[in-house]
């Protein structure tokens, strides 16, 4: 342990201690990890249990045999890495052995500028599967969806690799391409769909002005300065809107960064706890809290998630939903509720180990069971259909009685018009996205029946206190 210890700073100097928390392997080509600083570890006491005789004679015996008998020659150095490969691979899918160039491909995807195809994946059996696929990345533009499962990477099958090989695989020159063999749930045959490398330049947070009152807040994945651009995003909101409502959409986000992720949770909520972390390990174990500033102004709030959401996305939307400060709409989330701890072993070496669970404010784990949405919704295609030209009502009819006044009706007919010319040009996103069209009419909901339900209480509160004043 004492090694780990010394050679700590000089391996991580550009990031400290690393806690990740991503939605599966942290690798090149997917988007940043979630970090945070991390205390020295201290070790269980179990580590000074002695090691079982029998096994580690097996283990000598078929480094031996395959040193001796394998078609070729295998020196011993790539020999005992493939077998720390294989001791931390089959543990879960998100410990693993990180040699100098993971390192590297580490650094790179926490700088949110990183080479690749931009995707998140993860291992099913034996498969590459996507998690989720980077905003305007190559992938995404050349039609990779999450849930996909890679099968083979140019000519090579995924199950004859491992993870660490499908990085070397899907890494490469910019401007080069690589063909990806796809099985996709509901396609009968595998289909290939080839993708061009580019340079990754993460793009973490879009916003916009959906409908008049209503903003839209994008994270495609939760970079260093992501909670600090979602409050940026709130203020310019509310500087140049008068704002009804917001949806943020975390789909497909696969996450990030841990101190991000806390702080997007900040910008809606003023008070209580954001998430925890549990494990064996004592200094990994942590809580965070939030400020008393609240840039979102109370604004309702919608949250849309799907399968793609994972890690940090989970915990923006499991910390919100805990508050009651969002309605979470769309599809259940990936499940990624582990911790990583990045530990040194030498100048240029580590492993990522799963140290921790990390919780809700609630006490929920969300490992293996993903965010349940309060309201689902699937995926779908708004289909509008214009009104018959041959429908009438009554002031069509010859003869109609009149109703209110002059002045009543002229503003009832300049508002009907103004109803009609909005319903006739409804944003464009909108019209292609069945979630986000929903999503929009729940904050219309809100801003319907909050009213109401803040005018009675206040009603309440006044008898309340005019009963109590005639009771004295």
């Amino acid at each position: 342990m004492s090694d780990i210890m010394n050679t700590r700073h000089r391996f991580l100097s550009p990031l400290g201690s690393l806690l990740a928390i991503s939605a599966s392997l942290c690798i090149s080509f997917s988007s940043a990890p979630l970090l945070a600083q991390l205390a020295p570890i201290t070790p269980p006491a179990e580590e000074s249990l002695p090691l079982p005789l029998d096994e580690v004679r097996i283990f000598t015996e078929v480094l031996n045999r395959i040193r001796g008998a394998y078609v070729e020659p295998i020196d011993d150095k790539t020999l005992l890495e493939n077998a720390i490969k294989g001791m931390l691979a089959g543990i879960d899918p998100h410990s693993t052995y990180l040699a100098s160039d993971d390192y590297d491909q580490l650094q790179e995807s926490t700088t949110g500028e990183f080479g690749g195809l931009g995707v998140e994946v993860g291992v099913e059996d034996g498969f590459i599967k996507i998690i989720a696929p980077m905003d305007g990345s190559p992938a995404e533009r050349a039609g990779v969806q999450a849930g996909d499962l890679v099968i083979k990477l140019d000519d090579t099958p995924a199950r004859e690799v491992t993870v660490g090989d499908t990085v070397d695989l899907m890494r490469g020159e910019p401007g080069t391409d690589i063909v990806l063999t796809i099985l996709r749930e509901g396609v009968s045959e595998p289909f290939e769909v080839t993708v061009t490398r580019e340079i990754i330049k993460a793009r973490s947070v879009r916003y916009r002005i959906l409908e008049p009152g209503y903003g839209y807040i994008r994270i495609a994945s939760f970079s260093t300065d992501t909670g600090t651009e979602v409050k940026d995003a709130l203020k310019t909101l509310h500087e140049e809107n008068e704002l009804k409502g917001v949806v943020l959409d975390l789909r497909n986000n696969p996450g990030g960064v841990l101190q991000s992720s806390v702080g997007v949770v900040d910008a809606f909520i003023d008070d209580g706890l954001i998430v925890y972390t549990e494990g064996r390990v004592e200094n990994a174990e942590m809580r965070f809290e939030a400020s008393t500033e609240d840039p979102s102004q109370a604004v309702p709030l919608v949250v849309l998630i799907n399968q793609g959401s994972a890690s940090a996305s989970e915990i923006v939307a499991g910390a919100l939903q805990d508050h009651q400060r969002a309605i979470i709409m769309g599809t259940p989330s990936f499940g990624k509720g582990s911790v990583q701890t990045v530990l040194p072993l030498t100048n240029d070496r580590a492993i990522k180990l799963t140290t921790a669970l990390y919780f809700t404010p609630n006490g929920r784990s969300i490992q293996a069971t993903g965010i349940t949405p309060d309201i689902i919704v699937d995926r779908g295609q708004v289909t509008r259909i214009p009104q018959s030209l041959i429908s009438y009502r009554e002031a069509d009819l010859v003869g109609h009685l009149e109703n209110a006044t002059p002045e009543e009706r002229e503003a009832a007919e300049e508002a009907a018009v103004m109803a009609a010319e909005t319903a006739s040009e409804p944003p464009e996103v909108i019209v292609r996205d069945y979630q986000l069209n929903e999503a929009v009419n729940v904050l219309k909901g809100l801003n319907i029946v909050r009213p109401r339900i803040m005018a009675e209480s206040q009603t309440k509160l006044l008898q309340d206190i005019e009963g109590t004043g005639t009771q004295e």
